[in-house]
């Protein structure tokens, strides 16, 4: 398929530059895709659509304060550093600004208390550092980090809890799975006593989730490894869902992922942890996932290729056109979807 294919129009002014005033208070744009019905509701009308039994699969991973600017130690040259990967070696995996200055052996001073050291260059503009400094690592990235709100938002974020959900617990996302952001406390609360049972995976977002389409091709893009984790507890809820034939829901696309990906790979659900590199786009037989909540995506992009294939192209093109006109607001902070199987 060609990339022109998961194009569309979106006027700039509904790209949204805040969160919504309350979480739940975004629109939700109801998609029944076995009918190709269009429903207009608010997000704290998702319990409508959910019945007892679902499992409702949701991301736990939390945003790290993974935007880092720095100093190239021997020119004074302005670098930026976006931690993709942190291991417990101190190893960090970094997308660059100004990579092209770079190079192996090369000192980044990001303040008094942080040294980076370039041990390996990658393609990409990804370079791997060595991390000096003084304290715990993730204290260090707090005081001298900043949060990663991708380039489109344009306005500071007066409170960075509103780019995390509220449920999100393990550190380790360089951008935030950003359909959990309509779900409150409360509404979780009101989900669960309807007989919807929750279980969460792990997905730290990375460079395969926004990383940009430039093939024309879409099949010739190459996907870059994210780590993620199931449970034991995880993989028994949702093996006894799929035994008594109950709908597992993702919350958005990293979910998906990692549901796809470890069902493709095990052909069931097990406690695992790795990375993937799954690239879904039309066709594709959905082996996991019965429903999802998804926030409207960038043109061209991977995520719209995977809800694309998940309903179909031309159907989720119409229900982006549909929210255009209807006047949604898009990307991180915009409205959701939620695209049923019914």
């Amino acid at each position: 398929m060609r990339l022109d294919d998961f194009d569309f129009y979106l006027p700039e002014e509904q790209i949204a530059q805040h969160p919504s005033e309350k979480r739940d208070g975004s629109r939700l744009l109801v998609l029944h895709k076995n009918t190709g019905e269009i429903e207009h509701r608010h997000f704290y009308d998702i319990i409508e659509y959910l019945k007892p039994g679902d499992v409702l699969v949701r991301n736990n991973s939390r945003v790290i304060p993974a935007r880092l600017f720095g100093i190239k130690e021997e020119t004074n040259a302005h670098v930026e550093l976006l931690i993709l990967k942190h291991d417990d070696n101190d190893i960090c995996e970094c997308l660059c600004g100004n990579a092209k200055v770079i190079k192996q052996g090369t000192i980044i001073n990001c303040g008094d208390i942080l040294k980076a050291e370039c041990i390996e260059v990658k393609d990409e503009g990804i370079r791997r550092f060595k991390m000096h400094y003084e304290g715990i690592f993730m204290e260090v990235l707090e005081r001298l980090g900043t949060m990663p709100l991708p380039p489109y938002i344009h306005e500071k974020l007066k409170d960075k809890e509103r780019y995390q959900n509220v449920y999100a617990t393990i550190n380790g996302s360089a951008a935030c799975p950003t359909a959990g952001l309509h779900f409150t406390e409360e509404l979780i609360d009101k989900i669960k006593n309807k007989g919807v049972i929750i279980a969460d995976i792990t997905l730290h977002v990375g460079l395969g989730t926004f990383k940009p389409v430039k093939e024309q091709q879409i099949e010739n893009h190459h996907m870059h490894y994210e780590f993620y984790t199931m449970s034991k507890q995880t993989a028994e809820i949702l093996n006894r869902a799929k035994k008594e034939g109950r709908r597992i829901i993702a919350v958005g696309t990293t979910s998906t992922r990692t549901l796809e990906s470890v069902m493709s790979k095990y052909g069931a659900f097990k406690e695992c942890s790795g990375e993937t590199n799954i690239f879904i786009y039309p066709p594709y037989d959905f082996k996991a996932i019965d429903a999802q909540i998804t926030n409207f995506h960038l043109p061209k992009s991977t995520l719209i290729m995977m809800i694309s294939a998940f309903a179909s192209k031309e159907m989720i093109l119409d229900a982006y056109a549909t929210a255009v006109r209807e006047g949604y607001r898009f990307f991180s902070f915009g409205d959701s979807m939620f695209i049923d199987n019914e």
